[in-house]
């Protein structure tokens, strides 16, 4: 009997500290809960993702996308976000000949239902943002351009989007609607390039994006045209089939159509989708 004694106290003392173990763990939980209020509004992603994740988007993207990428891995301590910028028809180009990605952010629908078509698409795409063309020149106008019209007198070197790229596509829409055709000097295959071609001084006009215009600063000379109405081009986001980390690319499409990546996107001045 003394040897058994001892022990009912011993198993009382167990007890007690196991249930006070289950308050504190309990405690701490609820206590660590505000941790998840960081994450982006609309997401519904909780704090435990990790990994890496490729995003190939469009080159009138760029500013944007590096903002987003720096926003998302901040909210997720231990992501990384690689960006791949180029015209969205290249894209595409790259990924159906099997370069690996995760996310897909096309300037216009069409392009990314060719990766649709293709089966590279996980899940339906989700348009988040609305862009028009705008006329870009030197900050001195040498040429005098004042409307779409000018832009085919002779003399005038304009530059556009190849019509296979969605600005070079909108520029064809916008041709058509307005009977006015244009003979640039050459064709390239992204806004950037095009952007390129006026900041170097080679083209005495180029069109963009109006959130390329804004996104080059004091390097051009926007100008707005009515006529740019005639083809406004949607932008969709679409995690990839395949991804290494899908869990992870389906944050991050989210977190570009939530009220955080909303906000980013009408600052450098996309519509809403």
């Amino acid at each position: 009997m003394n040897r058994t004694a001892p022990r009912r106290p011993v198993r009382l003392f167990s007890a007690v500290a196991l249930g006070v173990g289950i308050l504190l763990a309990a405690s701490a939980c609820a206590a660590s809960a505000p941790a998840t209020t960081p994450t982006p509004s609309g997401t519904g992603v909780a704090d435990d993702l990790s990994g890496s994740i490729t995003v190939y988007a469009a080159a009138s993207l760029k500013t944007t996308f590096t903002t987003l990428a720096k926003d998302f891995e901040q909210v997720h301590p231990g992501t990384s976000v690689e960006l791949t910028f180029a015209g969205s028809s290249d894209l595409v180009t790259q990924l159906t000949n099997g370069a690996p990605g995760d996310v897909f952010a096309s300037a216009d629908e069409k392009n990314l239902a060719k990766l649709t078509d293709a089966d590279l698409v996980e899940g339906d795409p989700v348009d988040f943002a609305t862009n028009v063309l705008q006329i870009a020149v030197p900050p001195s106008n040498p040429a005098h351009v004042k409307t779409f019209a000018d832009l085919a007198r002779p003399g005038v070197k304009t530059v556009v989007c190849a019509p296979q790229v969605p600005c070079g596509a909108a520029t064809v829409a916008v041709e058509d609607a307005t009977g006015i055709s244009l003979s640039p000097v050459s064709e390239e295959s992204s806004v950037t390039d095009v952007l390129g071609k006026v900041t170097s001084g080679e083209a005495d006009a180029g069109l963009v994006y109006v959130t390329d215009v804004i996104a080059a600063g004091d390097a051009v000379r926007g100008i707005a045209f009515d006529e740019s109405s005639k083809a406004v081009n949607t932008y969709p986001i679409a995690p990839l089939a395949g991804s290494a980390n899908p869990a992870l690319a389906a944050a991050f499409a989210a977190f570009v159509v939530s009220a955080d990546g909303q906000r980013v996107l009408a600052d450098a001045g996309f519509g809403a989708p």
